[in-house]
C-alpha cells in the first residue's frame, strides 16, 4: 500500500463525491480508492509525492476555512471545496495545487471506476464480454 489509512480514508471521501451512490453505487462501492493506491504504489516516485502532497493541501486548506480536516467536515463544506479545486475559473495562487490535485484525483476516479466491474457492469450497462469475435464493419448501405 502506498497510501496510509487516513489518506485513504481522504481518498475515498473524495472520490465519492465526484461519483457518488445515486441508483447504482459510488465510487467507495468501486473500490476506486484501491486502484488508486496501485496507481501510486507502481507510479514513479514524483508522481505518488505529488499526489500525496495534494491530499494534505485538501486537509491543510479544509482546516483553514473550516476549522477540520477535510473528511470531518460537513457535507457543504466538503462540496465547497472541491467546486473551488474544479472550478476552470479559479486562478489563485492559494487553490493552485489544489486544482492540480483535483485534475489527478478527478482523472484516476473515472479510470478507477469505469474499469470496475461496478462501472462497466451496473453503470455503463456493459457486457463481461470485451472484445468482439468478429467485426463485420458497417452495414449502411451508403457506405458498401
Amino acid at each position: 500500500m502506498s497510501l496510509t489509512p487516513q489518506q485513504n480514508e481522504l481518498v475515498i471521501t473524495l472520490t465519492e463525491l465526484i461519483i457518488p451512490e445515486t441508483d447504482t453505487p459510488g465510487a467507495k462501492a468501486a473500490r476506486v480508492n484501491r486502484f488508486i493506491d496501485s496507481v501510486l504504489h507502481d507510479a514513479p516516485a514524483a508522481n505518488r509525492t505529488g499526489f500525496v502532497r495534494g491530499l494534505a493541501w485538501v486537509d491543510e486548506r479544509s482546516r483553514t476555512l473550516y476549522k477540520r480536516n477535510f473528511v470531518a467536515a460537513s457535507a457543504a463544506e466538503q462540496t465547497s471545496l472541491l467546486s473551488k479545486m474544479a472550478d476552470v475559473r479559479n486562478k489563485a495562487a492559494a487553490d493552485r495545487t489544489g486544482i492540480e490535485f483535483f485534475r489527478a484525483i478527478k482523472s484516476m476516479t473515472i479510470d478507477g471506476y469505469y474499469t470496475s466491474e461496478i462501472g462497466l457492469m451496473q453503470e455503463l450497462g456493459d457486457s463481461p464480454q470485451m472484445f468482439l469475435a468478429e467485426f463485420p464493419g458497417c452495414d449502411h448501405p451508403e457506405h458498401q
